[in-house]
């Protein structure tokens, strides 16, 4: 008898894990998706302003309409984790230098992972604050990271937490301590990072596209980041300003279908279909331009060049752009 007990729990609890699985829908989510399904995945926040997880969000009352607008995102999503930006790129020394803006290396990652309480069993939905493009990225960086070192069970909530909380949808300043999980990082995908030299083959043959992420001033040597050494841009990219990555609703960012970056790209003779590599500064907003071409356009050829136009100028290599007076 107690055999029989046994194996019917084994089979009750094989059955009742079966009906909590749930499958993503494709690498974005959207707020209904994940308010439905919010006790089957894992949340993972990723933030530069670890103190807004614990603060209260800031609305501002319009005085003739008394509609709340959001004015800064504060809070989480219940039960969520928290990725701190600032540490998802670290210093690493490449043939003597040191680099900054990098992936960790692999064992690395998959302790700063853990230390956030992720486990392997459940997917993982990312969710930016979703108030600018640069905090969209930050999001989009953590994915391709993911990505790199073998997680496919992995998605981004479509306007992030701003979107979340405009939408009226519940949130808490809670801090809640997590063990440490167990995700292990299963591969490591060198086909989807780019070092300098394949850039510079693709820059002489034209053999893969270089999609520049950057705003139009950086990329035609009008203005620079202070850590990039020189003005302008890779000889032969293409710019794709981040502007065009996202639309805004309601002060919430959103992704566009496929079929409008299909058409973005086209207009700007850029072919969708044909190997790219992603690059900007230093590898933050090309994480934009790589998630839109691989992962919702589905050009599976794409790669990001990690550490961009600071290590690609650090190297001495050239970059061009329009004259200066």
């Amino acid at each position: 008898m107690k055999k029989i007990q046994a194996t019917l729990a084994i089979f009750l609890s094989a059955v009742f894990g079966l009906s909590l699985a749930v499958s993503l829908p494709g690498p974005v989510v959207s707020s209904e998706w994940l308010a439905a399904n919010q006790s089957a995945v894992q949340i993972l926040e990723v933030r530069s302003n670890m103190d807004s997880f614990k603060s209260e969000p800031e609305f501002q009352v319009d005085k003739k309409t008394g509609k709340k607008n959001l004015v800064d995102v504060g809070g989480h999503i219940q039960n969520a984790s928290i990725l701190d930006f600032k540490n998802i790129r670290v210093e690493r020394t490449i043939d003597g230098k040191k680099i900054k803006y990098l992936i960790p290396e692999k064992i690395d990652f998959q302790k700063m992972i853990q230390a956030t309480g992720l486990n392997s069993d459940k997917p993982i939905v990312l969710v930016p604050v979703g108030m600018s493009i640069g905090d969209i990225d930050e999001a989009l960086r953590a994915y391709w990271q993911f990505k790199v070192y073998g997680e496919d069970n992995i998605a981004v909530l479509d306007g992030g937490m701003a979107g979340w909380l405009i939408e009226g949808r519940p949130y808490t300043t809670k801090i809640e301590a997590k063990s440490n999980g167990n995700w292990v990082a299963t591969a490591e995908r060198s086909e989807l990072v780019a070092g300098s030299e394949e850039v510079a083959a693709a820059s002489k043959n034209g053999g893969a596209t270089l999609l520049d992420t950057r705003q139009p001033a950086q990329f035609y040597g009008l203005s620079k980041r202070a850590y990039v050494g020189e003005y302008g841009h890779i000889a032969g990219a293409k710019d794709f300003a981040p502007e065009l990555m996202v639309k805004p609703i309601k002060g919430a960012l959103y992704f566009w279908d496929k079929n409008t970056y299909m058409a973005l790209f086209k207009d700007k003779g850029i072919d969708s279909q044909s190997p790219t590599i992603s690059y900007c500064n230093s590898g933050h907003l090309a994480a934009g331009g790589w998630f839109l071409m691989s992962e919702l356009v589905g050009n599976k050829s794409t790669k990001l060049y990690d550490g961009s136009l600071y290590l690609w100028t650090m190297e001495g290599r050239p970059v061009v752009g329009v004259p200066l007076n």
